[in-house]
């Protein structure tokens, strides 16, 4: 589909919502409004990704994210599938119990504990890389504060050199801007290449840590020296796909949220100059950045049986794709949700982070540092100005800014 610029023109039964250009021109929520009104449970036959449902609205949304046994993750999240030239896994995309024993292994990483122990090393950094901003001229948002930040925290979570902490980011951006996985417009060959010198780095991290030879609390240490993973070294493409959903997850969501949150905040500055008056606001305007943006748009299943869902018939096998982008927008759920209001009531009521076993361990680190920045922000600057049109990326899968021109103003 070549999106017109405006949706009305488009018959409901003709609207692909897999087009990674509505998501790049920012058309995509009419799309998805269309959707929710006239066929919220919607089927699409698409010649890349192949035939698919999309599940347009929250309640339905939570009802296929709750039910595992019904929809299952496995063998992919995405509505397309990596190549055969890259057949990786996740456990995100496996089902209970081989994900419950992964997923438990690296969670204590992430843990409230751990968290706190990690807020002073996240402010101290936070105001380090502002101390450097230039104050008063343009500089890319993105690139000097998104991505800066999360990938020293991605670091710090894998126990990955430092010094080699760029090569994160590439690698996530390799893994999530695919064309058969995303609709985006990465090189087959390239992202190939990423990802096979991502495995090779990482193993010998691995191997490094192995044996209970460090004595880090990080992702490594503890999927190599616990029992339920220790093998899996063994199995080199399931070991990239969980390094993948960790990178693509710990870097993605916060580093989109990062920007996202500096744009809604632009783009409605009567809630900027609410959050200049009221500092503890930041409580909620986390949440509410984490809802509007949805830097995660989707996630897929396929059903495990002959289900109904919305009145529509699901044939086992079938792809089901869970748009949490568009149940983040469903004002039968939440009330006003094409506004961004960062002092909602119930903030915390949105998709993001999913539903069920699969929801987002590593949520409450991603709203840390979303706190911390905002709290840093509002010493230092009366503004955070966006100057130009934000470029986003190409991707129907993760919602991002791949650049972002702003001025800070100091007080």
């Amino acid at each position: 589909m070549n999106a017109p610029s405006n949706p009305k023109v488009i018959a409901t039964a003709d609207i692909d919502v897999s087009d990674a250009s509505i998501f790049q021109d920012d058309t995509w929520p009419a799309y998805f409004a269309k959707l929710r009104a006239e066929d919220p449970v919607h089927y699409t036959e698409n010649e890349l990704f192949g035939g698919f449902w999309s599940v347009t609205r929250y309640e339905d949304i939570v009802a296929v994210d709750s039910n595992h046994e019904a929809f299952s993750s496995e063998p992919a999240i995405t509505i397309g599938d990596y190549g055969d030239d890259v057949p990786v896994e996740q456990f995100i995309a496996m089902d209970p119990p081989k994900h419950d024993a992964q997923r438990a292994v690296v969670q204590p990483v992430v843990a409230p504990k751990n968290l706190a122990q990690m807020e002073s090393l996240i402010r101290s950094r936070v105001s380090e890389m502002f101390d450097a901003l230039p104050v008063g001229e343009p500089f890319d948002w993105v690139s000097n504060v998104s991505v800066n930040l999360t990938t020293q925290m991605l670091a710090t979570i894998f126990g990955f050199p430092f010094e080699d902490r760029s090569k994160l980011t590439y690698w996530s951006d390799m893994g999530a801007a695919i064309p058969e996985i995303a609709g985006g417009d990465g090189s087959v060959d390239e992202r190939t290449e990423a990802l096979h010198e991502c495995l090779a780095y990482f193993t010998e991290l691995w191997h490094s840590r192995a044996n209970g030879q460090s004595d880090s609390m990080d992702f490594i240490t503890a999927l190599s020296n616990h029992p339920d993973t220790k093998d899996m070294i063994d199995r080199p493409l399931e070991y990239l796909g969980n390094l993948l959903l960790l990178i693509i997850g710990g870097n993605d969501t916060t580093r989109n949220s990062l920007s996202g949150g500096v744009l809604a905040l632009n783009e409605n500055p009567d809630q900027f100059d609410k959050l200049k008056a009221d500092h503890s606001l930041i409580g909620s305007l986390v949440p509410e950045i984490i809802r509007w943006q949805t830097p995660l748009m989707h996630m897929r299943r396929i059903a495990t049986r002959d289900i109904e869902l919305g009145g529509k018939l699901i044939k086992k096998g079938d792809k089901v794709v869970m748009w949490y982008v568009s149940g983040n927008r469903d004002e039968t759920v939440i009330e006003d949700a094409n506004k961004f209001i960062i002092d909602r009531a119930n903030p915390r009521q949105h998709l993001s982070f999913g539903f069920g076993i699969h929801r987002c361990m590593g949520n409450r680190l991603g709203e840390m540092q979303l706190r911390i920045v905002w709290e840093e922000i509002l010493k230092r600057y009366s503004h955070v100005e966006v100057v130009g049109k934000p470029k986003r990326v190409l991707s129907n899968f993760v919602r991002g800014i791949e650049h972002m021109e702003v001025i800070l103003h100091a007080k």
